[in-house]
Formats: structure tokens, C-alpha cells, sequence
């Protein structure tokens, strides 16, 4: 009897060029990190350039991520998004804070908590995922457009730095709006969780301000603009590259957004987390006794 052979079946298949796409995928994510990291230290060098030259277009950018455009400066634009944003996160941390210290017999120390945490850690990340939602994606949307539609060629034909023109005077105006909008949000984040701890849980407003005056530093609050603004920077780098470098038309512009949007929040959380190692990791600077 002649030998019969068995077919593999077709899902234990795999065909040369799937092997060869998915051996090249580390290749080409480290080539598109090099590139990623060339445009953000080319945005950043020309900066001075984009601040001699470009004056004008930096403060339209500014006007225009302050209060937004159209339906945006309707409802307060980007100011409104941030203070409802971290309206909201201020009120989570003390629901949830004030339940779990009240499980140990501690709520007094629910104002410790709006100090410690919001400061550090819930204020920036909330403040740099609006600004991503909000800005980020806008200018990601609109670099997209442009190139799209070869806008950012003609600017090269006319000898104008398309980088400097489009990147460097996004970033100039992030740094710029951040700080008003982060002094917004950080105190919207100490209202939210003084009135809900206050109003909501009936705490005593004299035992919750001691706890938070006493625990709320000053070096605290610059640390936690600094975070904002290191966030601020690579949110808009990250936005700005992925925005200038679209292609595929309009569904490749939706593409560079939702791919953006994915790194800027992943890199918001791990800048603020790798800052407060840096700076809280030896020591936290408070001494808590009962």
C-alpha cells in the first residue's frame, strides 16, 4: 500500500512572509522611536527660531488652546475641560479615601489625604490627560490635515521651517497654557474634595483644614508643576510628531490620532510615576504619627 501523507491543517501554518512581518516588528518600532526622538530634540532646538520668527502664529496657538475655537469657546474650551476633569477626579479621591481610611477609624485624615495625593500624583495626571483629549488631539488632527493635503509641502516650497512653524510654536504654547490650567485644576481638585469631605460626609471643616494645612507643602505644589509641565512637553511632542508625520488620508489622520492619544496617556502616568521616584523616593517628606 503507497504511503499517505497528512496535511497540516491550515491554522498550524505559517507562511514565510507573516514570520517575516512579525521578525521585522521590533525593527521597526526602534526605527520609529529613533525618529520620534529626532523630531522631538529638532522641535525643541528650534524654538528660539520659532520664538523670532513666529510670533504671531504662537499667539493664535495660545488664544486658540486657552479657549478653543467655535463650539469649544462656547463652554470655556480646554479651561472648562481641565476644571471639570479634575473636578471630578478631587471628588473620587475623597469618596474613596474617606471609605477606606473611615475602614481603620482614621477619616480624620482625609485632609492628609487631598494633600498628599492630589499634589503628587491625581492633579498632574488628570490635568496632562486633558490637555492630551483636548489640545493634543487637536493638533494631531489638524498637522494631519495639513499634511494630507500637502499644506506642509507648500510651506517647505516657501522656505518657511515647517518643523519650527507647526511643532516648536505648538510646544511654546503648551508650556504656555498649561501653567493657568493647572493652577485651575489643582484648586478645583482641593475645593471637589473639601466640599464633598465637608458637605457630603459631614467631616469638621476645623479638623480637615488642620490635617491639610499641615500636610500641603509648598515645595510639594513647584514639584507638581514641574511634573505638569515635563508632561505638557511630551504630550505635545508626541501629538505634533504623529500629526506631522500622517499619511493615508483622512482614515490615516484617524489613525495618527487614536495612536497618539494611546502613547501620550501611556507616557502621562509613567512621567509623573518615574518624577515622584525621583523626587519622593528617598523620602517622602512628611512624618505621619497618630
Amino acid at each position: 500500500m503507497a504511503a499517505t501523507s497528512v496535511a497540516t491543517p491550515a491554522r498550524f501554518q505559517f507562511p514565510r512572509a507573516t514570520l517575516i512581518r512579525y521578525g521585522e516588528a521590533p525593527v521597526r518600532g526602534l526605527v520609529e522611536i529613533g525618529q520620534m526622538v529626532w523630531f522631538a530634540m529638532t522641535a525643541v532646538g528650534q524654538i528660539p527660531f520659532a520664538l523670532h520668527r513666529y510670533r504671531k502664529e504662537l499667539l493664535r496657538i495660545v488664544a486658540q488652546m486657552g479657549m478653543g475655537s467655535g463650539a469649544m469657546a462656547v463652554v470655556g474650551g480646554t479651561a472648562a475641560i481641565v476644571g471639570f476633569i479634575t473636578l471630578s477626579a478631587g471628588s473620587l479621591v475623597a469618596i474613596q479615601g474617606y471609605a477606606t481610611l473611615g475602614n481603620i477609624g482614621v477619616e480624620a485624615f482625609t485632609g492628609f489625604l487631598a494633600a498628599l495625593v492630589n499634589v503628587r500624583f491625581v492633579a498632574p495626571v488628570a490635568a496632562g490627560q486633558a490637555l492630551a483629549a483636548t489640545v493634543g488631539a487637536g493638533a494631531t488632527a489638524e498637522l494631519g490635515a495639513m499634511r494630507i493635503s500637502e499644506e506642509i509641502d507648500a510651506l517647505e516650497v516657501m522656505s518657511i521651517r515647517s518643523v519650527a512653524y507647526l511643532a516648536s510654536t505648538r510646544i511654546v504654547a503648551g508650556l504656555i497654557v498649561i501653567i493657568p490650567l493647572y493652577g485651575l485644576a489643582i484648586t478645583m481638585a482641593f475645593a471637589s474634595q473639601q466640599v464633598t469631605t465637608v458637605f457630603f460626609y459631614g467631616q469638621s471643616p476645623g479638623t480637615y483644614n488642620h490635617y491639610f494645612h499641615t500636610f500641603l507643602r509648598l515645595n510639594d505644589v513647584g514639584w507638581s508643576f514641574a511634573e505638569v509641565i515635563l508632561v505638557a512637553v511630551v504630550v505635545m511632542t508626541t501629538h505634533c510628531y504623529y500629526g506631522y508625520n500622517a499619511s493615508g488620508g483622512p482614515v490615516g489622520v484617524g489613525e495618527a490620532v487614536g495612536r497618539s492619544m494611546r502613547l501620550s496617556l501611556i507616557t502621562i502616568v509613567v512621567v509623573v510615576v518615574l518624577t515622584a521616584m525621583a523626587v519622593y523616593g528617598k523620602s517622602p517628606n512628611f512624618n505621619l504619627t497618630v
